[in-house]
């Protein structure tokens, strides 16, 4: 295994911290904003610009805020923030805040991009945190929360053993519908997530599974479990629509097999990541249906003969170097670049990237030497579903102890926003401990 070829460098903690265990974080897809769940009981929003403080979201929970999510294009809608959140008191919560822009002059020109404006926190009660909407219903800690890539629908998951999703009922705000409860899996859920382009979600439990489910004739249904990892599945998450990551390639420097291998994932759509107790990483694969084109596009569905099936087989393509001596509680993809980033009980961050093998070979002769960096493997018995071996998984980056001696529960990928960004485009890695420290981090 080659040494990283990155350095993960500290960049600013975010002030100031909980005082108590913070659980994960989330960016706002298109606002310098940062929403940090806390075993307070409360959400705190800090600025991406100045890794201060913006806003509290407090009030509405009893015990601490497991997990929040924003929701997608709720700006370009009304003018407002939606943020929902899930808490260990078996509830969800909807909030809503205005969002008001004040002007920059610091003269940023053509570089500046909508966003980069000063955030006005604002004095007036219109401008504070609204607790809208709480959904009740499940029996338990809600361990983990998500929309729908359009927005449309609200997922949850609890120490329960189910899956809930949510509707928000067209022109009408503040009036969600329960549409289904998804019982299927025989232990705590642990996370969902949504795949970008299509209404599929994906759900990881302490039973060891990932299920997949989608409706089907107006009952959602599950369509897939992957099995495989030998402890719980703490966080599994879907690829970005493009498959950034070999797709820098220009096509006429590819062999026949390179492009071969591109359409081929072309045509299965992104891929899932999953991370676990077990110590391992796992990267996905659907196997297309014969007949099936895939259209790309928010909330749909691939246009399959409704005759079929709506069964799904997904292959475990890739297990990542293993470089985690613990539980790894997070795994999550870049939408930008195509790399994974990885934490967990051991308080490393690791980052992945993949990359065309240096004198590639076709391989369809079972699993690669996993424990020493082969990656690539079929899983479905022999020669049933191949997977050639021209593509690597190799570890770009390491960070041990980022929050000194506590666990790290979350690591993400964000946009960088503070004023020494290097380019409009830059990435950054955000961190949540034990310490109740949120931390960003460089990769360079």
């Amino acid at each position: 295994m080659p040494p990283p070829t990155l350095t993960i460098t500290p960049l600013a903690t975010l002030m100031p911290p909980s005082t108590t265990r913070a659980w994960s974080s989330t960016p706002h897809p298109t606002l310098p904003l940062l929403a940090t769940a806390s075993s307070d009981r409360t959400v705190r929003i800090y600025s991406l610009a100045s890794y201060t403080l913006h806003s509290t979201v407090a009030g509405g929970h009893k015990r601490s805020v497991r997990a929040c999510a924003w929701k997608p294009g709720a700006e370009s809608g009304g003018g407002e923030s939606v943020l929902a959140t899930g808490s260990f008191d078996a509830s969800a919560g909807i909030w809503r805040r205005a969002v008001r822009r004040g002007n920059n002059s610091g003269g940023g020109g053509e570089d500046e991009e909508e966003g980069d404006e000063e955030l006005d926190a604002g004095d007036e009660d219109d401008d504070e945190w609204r607790y809208s909407v709480v959904l009740d219903g499940h029996e338990s800690e809600i361990k983990g929360i998500a929309w729908s890539a359009g927005g449309t629908y609200l997922a949850t998951c609890s120490r329960d053993k189910s899956v809930w999703v949510w509707e928000e009922l067209p022109g009408e705000e503040d009036n969600f519908e329960t549409v289904a409860v998804l019982q299927e899996h025989e232990g705590d859920v642990k996370c969902v997530v949504w795949h970008p382009e299509e209404e599929l979600l994906a759900s990881a439990s302490y039973d060891d599974t990932v299920r997949l489910f989608r409706e089907d004739l107006d009952d959602w249904t599950c369509v897939s479990i992957l099995e495989g990892h030998e402890a719980t599945v703490w966080c599994v998450d879907f690829e970005g629509s493009e498959g950034a990551s070999l797709r820098s390639e220009r096509n006429e420097e590819l062999s026949e097999q390179q492009r071969s291998w591109l359409k081929l994932r072309k045509a299965a759509g992104p891929r899932l990541v999953s991370c676990s107790d077990d110590m391992t990483i796992r990267v996905w694969r659907r196997v297309p249906k014969e007949g099936q084109n895939f259209t790309p596009g928010k909330d749909r569905m691939p246009n399959i003969i409704r005759s079929n099936s709506v069964q799904e087989d997904w292959i475990e393509e890739a297990r990542l170097p293993r470089r985690h001596d613990r539980a790894i509680y997070t795994v999550q993809w870049s939408k930008k670049t195509g790399r994974l980033v990885s934490t967990g009980s051991d308080g490393k961050i690791v980052v992945y990237e993949e990359r065309w093998k240096d004198g590639h070979s076709p391989s369809t002769n079972g699993m690669a030497d996993v424990e020493n960096g082969g990656h690539n493997m079929e899983v479905d018995g022999p020669n049933k579903h191949p997977v050639p071996d021209i593509i690597e998984w190799l570890v770009v980056a390491e960070f041990e102890g980022a929050h000194d001696v506590h666990e790290v529960n979350h690591v993400c990928w964000s946009k960088r926003w503070d004023s020494k960004k290097r380019s409009v485009d830059e990435e950054i890695i955000i961190s949540t401990g034990d310490d109740g420290e949120v931390k960003a981090w460089s990769i360079g």
